[in-house]
């Protein structure tokens, strides 16, 4: 390298200096470019990360997060009745909310013992039921044979799925297998339901204690504000919602085990409860009883037109519910878009199971409520009313 001394000092030649201020101000440049356009990409990026990372929580920890869930939707349900019992009645917190865990449980336990019975001869007489259902469906066979016989056609013009099929081994469970994993799902309902007890306890006992201490540490009065609204229009809506659909799905409950006692189908209590369940799921809940109902008719009463009254009965149960009387309770307080509750009730469902099916729909009304009152997340909320 080139250089000039001055003065026992070393320095840079003039052709280098220009080289390195060059290289300096490319360098500049490349970064203030790196900044500036990628800045939305990696803005992206860090959300979708974020979520990510949620989503795996949720997933992760669900055998905490569940019953957490569950047992604050719980209290909202429970909150009105609570209030009675502490306002009205003098109650003291801790005894109200003792004496709801009581009768909530009571209530869970003596309807799962009374229909265990049933529900487990149902289970017993699953294989002799599946071949008993195929002879009563005889009659379809034939259209069944015709479908068969033009998928077989199709195979062999292509002639790889029938190579792919020569290949394929066929695996069933053990009945010693199968009935571990039954035990072991039954352990893992019996330790929820009790978190989820505990937990719905010193929630009730405590009363607005922990919504109190988050709402002193925000920073703003216009954020304590805003979390005080936002509390009471969940509090308000929700537990509407909740009682409102509770109190439905007893009457379809009731109604349908009435049906299936006068249809001679037996059992009233195991269909009811059936119902009710199922028609906290929107949609794909129905949609399910259709079949069961259907299955439980061709299997206990004569074909085709007896055995086609219980699934009749009950369609047109959930079409007077569903589709006249719940609407017009439920249109004051808000709508839900039905294609991301179908989505809510999936995604859920992936990371929770049947509970987190049935926690959907309060859950994606929750998170409207919370959308439109941030300025930042209206868009959301409208796009999830409309």
């Amino acid at each position: 390298m080139a250089v000039t001394r001055e003065q026992g000092a070393v320095s840079p030649s003039p052709a280098n200096a220009c080289a390195d201020e060059r290289d300096e101000r490319e360098a500049r440049e490349a970064v203030a470019a790196g900044e500036a356009v990628p800045h939305g990409v990696r803005s992206v990026g860090i959300l979708v990360l974020s979520l990510l990372a949620v989503v795996y929580t949720l997933y992760l920890g669900r055998e905490l997060i569940l019953p957490t869930v569950l047992a604050l939707v719980l209290k909202l349900l429970l909150g009105p009745v609570m209030r009675i019992l502490h306002e009205r009645l003098r109650l003291p917190n801790s005894l109200a909310a003792a004496l709801l865990i009581l009768v909530v449980f009571g209530a869970i336990a003596g309807v799962g013992f009374t229909i265990s019975i049933p529900a487990s001869v149902w289970i017993q007489r699953a294989p002799e039921s599946l071949s008993l259902l195929k002879e009563k469906l005889a009659v379809l066979h034939h259209p069944l044979d015709l479908l068969q016989q033009g998928l077989h056609a199709i195979e062999n013009l292509t002639g790889t799925i029938g190579q792919e099929g020569q290949n394929q081994t066929i695996t069933t469970r053990p009945a010693s297998g199968l009935a571990g994993y039954l035990a072991t799902g039954t352990a893992t309902i019996l330790v929820r339901f009790f978190t989820t007890m505990i937990l719905l306890f010193f929630l009730l006992a405590s009363g607005d204690r922990l919504l109190r201490g988050f709402i002193e540490v925000l920073p703003s009065f216009s954020n304590k504000r805003q979390a005080v609204e936002i509390a009471h229009e969940i509090g308000t809506n929700i537990s509407g919602y909740l009682l409102t659909i509770t109190m439905m799905n007893t009457l379809v409950g009731v109604a349908t085990g009435l049906a299936m006692w006068a249809c001679g189908l037996g059992t009233p209590l195991l269909w009811g409860a059936t119902a009710f369940l199922l028609n906290y799921i929107p949609i794909l809940g129905p949609l399910a009883g259709l079949v069961i109902f259907f299955v439980a008719g061709v299997l206990s009463l004569d074909w085709p037109w007896y055995a086609l009254m219980p699934v009749g009965l009950y369609l047109l149960i959930h079409i007077a519910e569903g589709e006249t009387i719940t609407p017009m309770l439920l249109a004051k307080r808000f709508t839900l878009n039905p294609v991301l509750v179908i989505v809510s009730l999936f995604f859920w469902h992936m990371l929770w199971g049947v509970p987190g099916a049935l926690l959907a729909v309060p859950l994606l009304a929750m998170l409207k409520i919370v959308a439109d009152r941030v300025e930042p997340l209206k868009p959301v909320g409208h796009i999830i009313g409309s």
